[in-house]
């Protein structure tokens, strides 16, 4: 399913995969797994099998039959590097990528091993922007995985927030998207931990984005304005047809 994207961030969504299994702590309250379920029960086609990982090679060229360059993310409702989901298949979505090279695509996984051992096997162009998911310092090897990964353009994204993240070394890190959960199951953010991480990103010239406090909110007061998403909506800028990143 191609969708025009609520997310700030993104234009569109592109799911050639939809399903999933929970991976690490941020996966407790998956936003993607409901949703999966609901238009399974409406009976909307590609969610024949619920949440269940399902390959939907009729999606793969969807973005070939965009004229208008996109911003977009790919498999908002899927991990790209999960263990079932085939190398082949994988690099039949990077084709894809590369045949319809006027739009960028964002990817953002979890299981930044398997990124890591597949990166050599893909072929990385200026238009495909690698991320991963670091929810507390407990997953703060996923960076090192990320770094050797051959991307020309790499995002890191925090959230949801779960804990504080001691000081990473972002040298070849563009952005930094940090936020809290959402949703009725929402686990509180101590704006604290996103200061801290504000404090060490900004000086390090990499591009900040502070995104949403948590569902409980900001406890005990009311938001700073030094968090305000808007003041530090800092990420890059992309000049869509041309692939200049900047």
């Amino acid at each position: 399913m191609a969708v025009n994207s609520n997310l700030e961030w993104t234009d569109a969504t592109w799911n050639p995969i939809v399903g999933c299994t929970k991976y690490s702590d941020g996966c407790a309250n998956c936003y993607a797994a409901p949703i999966a379920e609901r238009l399974h029960a409406q009976g909307v086609r590609g969610y024949e099998n619920g949440f269940r990982l399902t390959l939907r090679p009729e999606r793969l060229e969807m973005p070939l039959h965009w004229a208008k360059p996109r911003l977009v993310f790919v498999d908002s409702m899927c991990d790209l590097f999960h263990a079932d989901v085939p190398l082949e298949y994988i690099q039949r979505v990077f084709a894809i990528m590369k045949r319809a090279n006027w739009h960028i695509y964002t990817i953002l996984t979890k299981r930044s091993e398997r990124l890591r051992e597949l990166a050599p096997h893909l072929e990385w162009l200026p238009n495909i922007v690698m991320g991963v998911t670091i929810e507390s310092d407990k997953y703060r090897h996923r960076l090192d995985d990320l770094k050797v990964v051959p991307a020309q353009m790499k995002y890191l994204s925090l959230e949801p927030l779960l804990g504080p993240i001691e000081r990473l070394d972002l040298s070849g890190i563009d952005w930094v998207i940090v936020g809290g959960e959402s949703g009725p199951n929402a686990r509180p953010m101590n704006p604290d931990w996103v200061r801290n991480i504000r404090d060490w990103t900004i000086p390090q010239g990499t591009a900040f984005w502070f995104k949403q406090y948590s569902e409980h909110g900001c406890p005990g007061n009311v938001p700073e304005p030094i968090l305000d998403g808007k003041k530090y909506k800092q990420f890059p800028e992309f000049k869509r047809g041309t692939l200049e990143l900047f």
